[in-house]
């Protein structure tokens, strides 16, 4: 039975994005992807601190167009293959711990991917997730679907 950690509570921030996305890679390298191998497919490589387990914190950066931008959170579900629940928290949800939470589907072909972000405080900020979230997914399966190069 997983781990179920208290997730922050969103009551005052009522604005959530769904994004749904099927997927050319299996549950099972989505799973490490977003809990494992952020550096192959969203963060800059060294910068990923990352163990997952539920309440365990972590730490990455990205970059986008020159700007590095950190991004904090801690895991609150863990359920291999199936569920990736964890919070998120960068200058783009305004330092807010917001929630994401990633359901994976098996398919014939792939995967079903249904992410939920919740917990944001305007509808700019929902906004901008809502556009970003379908080409981060598009990244991810690019990405997951090549060979692994070490």
């Amino acid at each position: 039975m997983p781990t179920i950690i208290a997730p922050p509570d969103l009551s005052a921030r009522p604005f959530n994005v769904t994004t749904k996305r099927d997927m050319l890679a299996s549950p099972a390298a989505l799973y490490l992807a977003w809990t494992e191998k952020f550096d192959r497919w969203f963060a800059i490589p060294g910068t990923v601190l990352m163990n997952p387990e539920p309440n365990s914190p972590f730490f990455f950066q990205t970059q986008h167009e020159g700007q590095r931008y950190p991004h904090y959170g801690r895991f609150l579900l863990l359920d291999p293959n199936r569920l990736i629940e964890l919070t998120w928290l960068t200058i783009a949800t305004h330092g807010a711990e917001t929630v994401v939470t990633v359901k994976l589907t098996a398919l014939n072909t792939g995967t079903h991917l249904h992410l939920t972000h919740a917990g944001f405080s305007d509808e700019p900020s929902r906004l901008r997730h809502d556009q970003a979230w379908p080409v981060v997914l598009a990244h991810l399966d690019k990405c997951i679907a090549l060979p692994a190069v070490d």
